[in-house]
Parts: C-alpha cells; structure tokens; sequence
C-alpha cells in the first residue's frame, strides 16, 4: 500500500520516547506519505513540524496557528510563519480555522487570527488545512469572502459537518478528509456523508495522537499506521476494496498538492 495520512501531530509529547518505532511501524503499514502539522502558540513551535520533513523525504510539513491559540497570536508569529512559507517542504497553512466548542480563544479575536492568515496564505501560494468545529456557518462565509478567489483550495481536516457543508467546501477547491470517528458506532451521520462524497475529492488521516480508530478506541495514543483503519471504514462505507481507496486518495493528495 501506498496510503498518505493527510494529518498528523508527529512531533508531540506522546511519542517523546517511541517516535522512531512510530514512524517505522506507519511505513511498515503501508503509510507512503504523511503530511506533519506544526502549531503554536510559542513561535518556536510553530515550525516543529519541518524538521521531520527536512529529514524524511516521505514527510511533509504545514504550519499555522490554531483556532484555540488565536488569542496569543503576534507579529512574531506571523513573521515566523511568513519566514516557514520560504521553506520548500512547507507545503500547506494550518491548521487554521475556527472552533466554537471550547471558546479558548474569543471568537472575534479567532475570525482575525484566521483572516490573517489566509492573506498570508495566499500570499504564499501554499493551500489550506481547515479546523472548524462547530462554526460552519462563520468558516464557509470567511472563506467565500477571503479565500475563494485564491484558487488555491485546501483540506477540510477531520470533517465532521453536513455534506451540504462539504458541497459548499468542494465548490471552493477543498477536499474532504476523513479521521478515526467516522469508523465509531455513533457516528453514522458522519458514514452517511462520506458516502456521498465523491472518490475524487476524498483525503484519509489519523489526527495522530487523537482519534483512535475503531477497533483500538481505547488505546490511548493514535498513530500514523492507524490510518489503514480509516481507509478501510471508507472502503467498506464506498462499497470498494481498501486497495482502491488507496490508490484514490492517493492520487487525490499527489494531484492536489501537484507532487510527481
């Protein structure tokens, strides 16, 4: 297999003591690319992620700062980021976008922070990596207003929204990428709308260290290798082999990010 997780925070503490192991079992898995998030809200962190790309030739890099640190945001973390945007193996902005369950951040000061960033973005000509929780309504309108016209679409990580939400973001460029809740019993709401996106436009991820996938809901930590999990809810969801969705969702990701 050649699966890419299109979504995952290698650098964190969890795999303080392991991270080696971690990342030979994801290619032992099957896991082909992966593509590393780095978030703040200290500016050092905002780049943890271009190490392991820098190192890994398998391993990409994207930055940003996160909803729920929208309140710390300086100019120092924009110039930071501008100064990653430089860097080749930075291949996308985020996670960025909104989150209105936890509030850690004031909503006004997160549509600033979130605003900001998409005009470094497209400044950047790097695509988009969408959190939104919970804030559909606010995120689609900031995006029709500050993104559309960019061209440069983005992902819609771990979606958790209404296919009429993921139309809408499908119509903007974006790709709908999947993580280990939609393989969980209470969930079908979410298998229904997977079911109806098209093969084209579909993404799988980890959200490593979050998210485990049934059947390991229980483990404590998830990881890259994991992802097979995912692909395989969607393939049973698609009524098409887990090889398939392999094939496609690679081929979406390589298409996208315009990779050889």
């Amino acid at each position: 297999m050649d699966l890419i997780d299109s979504h995952a925070h290698i650098d964190v503490s969890d795999f303080d003591g392991d991270r080696e192991a971690m990342l030979e079992r994801a290619r032992s898995a099957g896991v082909g690319t992966l593509l590393a998030i780095g978030n703040g809200p200290e500016v050092e962190k905002l780049g943890v992620a271009v190490p392991f790309a820098e190192q890994y030739g398998w391993i990409y890099a994207a930055m940003g700062i996160h909803p729920h640190e929208a309140q710390h945001a300086t100019d120092a973390h924009y110039a930071e980021m501008d100064r990653l945007a430089q860097n080749p193996r930075v291949i996308a902005w985020g996670e960025i976008g909104l989150d209105y369950h936890y509030d850690h951040s004031p909503r006004p000061i997160q549509a600033q922070v979130f605003r900001r960033q998409l005009d470094q973005a497209r400044a950047g000509k790097r695509p988009i990596v969408i959190h939104c929780r919970e804030a559909w309504a606010d995120c689609l309108k900031i995006l029709d207003e500050h993104w559309r016209t960019s061209g440069l679409g983005g992902i819609f990580h771990c979606f958790a929204g209404t296919l009429e939400e993921a139309r809408i973001g499908m119509e903007m460029g974006f790709l709908i990428s999947f993580a280990g809740n939609v393989t969980y019993p209470k969930a079908q709401h979410l298998r229904d709308v997977a079911r109806e996106i098209p093969l084209d436009r579909l993404l799988v991820e980890t959200d490593a260290p979050y998210l485990s996938p049934e059947p390991l809901r229980k483990q404590k930590v998830n990881e890259p290798a994991l992802v097979v999990h995912v692909a395989a809810a969607v393939a049973s969801i698609k009524n098409i082999s887990l090889e398939e969705v392999d094939r496609l969702t690679t081929e979406n990701a390589r298409r996208f990010f315009r990779w050889r």
